[in-house]
């Protein structure tokens, strides 16, 4: 695991390699839980949940929709000034680019088709980028409360 701190104002980044599986996603989000809170957000806090969901969405998006077999994602946490924590998920499948819902909502029944709605509303902004060669990385930034 790579993590480094740095003194009280400073940048801050965490990151981490996981398998593209449905226990690495799971394990994304508990391991950006466990960060925030080294880094004085307990896990109750506002911006502790949010990033939670928004992790667990990505990190989702990633072993579903941009996993190569025998290729890993990477989870990259980063405090930037002033006041936001940005959260990167990067997978190796550039050419699928997530979709989010423009128009309409998903069936209530449907088990998927919320999760970019869900990173919109709690992102003050989110994107995506090329990861050379091949890859994407999918960023969304969360205010720091």
């Amino acid at each position: 695991m790579q993590s480094q701190i740095s003194t009280p104002g400073a940048t801050r980044h965490f990151t981490q390699l996981l398998s593209a599986t449905p226990r690495g996603a799971r394990l994304a989000r508990l391991l950006a839980v466990q960060q925030l809170a080294q880094w004085g957000w307990p896990p109750s806090c506002t911006t502790s949940e949010s990033a939670a969901l928004v992790v667990a969405e990505l990190a989702a998006n990633a072993v579903t929709h941009g996993r190569v077999r025998g290729r890993c994602f990477r989870l990259r946490l980063t405090v930037e000034a002033p006041g936001t924590l940005r959260v990167e998920v990067a997978d190796p499948r550039g050419d699928r680019q997530p979709q989010p819902r423009t128009t309409t909502l998903p069936d209530p029944d449907a088990e998927s088709g919320r999760g970019l709605l869900l990173v919109d509303a709690l992102a003050t902004r989110w994107g995506t980028e090329p990861r050379p060669p091949s890859g994407k990385t999918v960023w969304a930034c969360l205010p720091l409360t």
